[in-house]
Formats: structure tokens, C-alpha cells, sequence
């Protein structure tokens, strides 16, 4: 094992991401209530947004850091 991978876990990443993956289900999550009021779904408040969005990050930053380390293990050639 060499230093970047001691440094960059897969649970080191999902910690790092969380915040901009938790982010991306908001915003997500709001435009799409939006675009729900064209079929009569009511829109989301953008608390309610934030607030599902919390565990909702959850899955999405499990996956984002997926990603992120078989990008890095490709680049290091694993």
C-alpha cells in the first residue's frame, strides 16, 4: 500500500464529498418539485429540500466516492 492510498479511503472520500454530494440532492431534489408543479405536484420548500436531503446524500456520496477511488486507482494503475 503506498501513501496515497493510507491517505485517500474510499470512507476518507465519502466524508470529503458528503458536503457537495448532500448539496447536489438539494438542488436536485428542489427543481425537481419545481418542475412537478407543471403535472400539479405541489413544489418543495427549500428547507424541506435541505432536510431530505441529509440522508439522501447519503447513498449519492457512497457512490461519488466510489468513483472518485476507481478513477485514482486507474490513474495509479491498479
Amino acid at each position: 500500500m503506498t501513501d496515497t492510498d493510507e491517505k485517500w479511503t474510499r470512507k476518507r472520500l465519502a466524508f470529503v464529498l458528503y458536503p457537495f454530494a448532500a448539496g447536489a440532492v438539494a438542488i436536485n431534489l428542489f427543481m425537481l418539485s419545481l418542475m412537478g408543479q407543471a403535472i400539479g405536484l405541489p413544489a418543495l420548500s427549500p428547507m424541506l429540500t435541505l432536510g431530505l436531503s441529509i440522508p439522501l446524500g447519503i447513498p449519492a456520496t457512497w457512490w461519488s466516492a466510489k468513483w472518485v477511488r476507481g478513477l485514482m486507482d486507474e490513474a495509479e494503475g491498479k
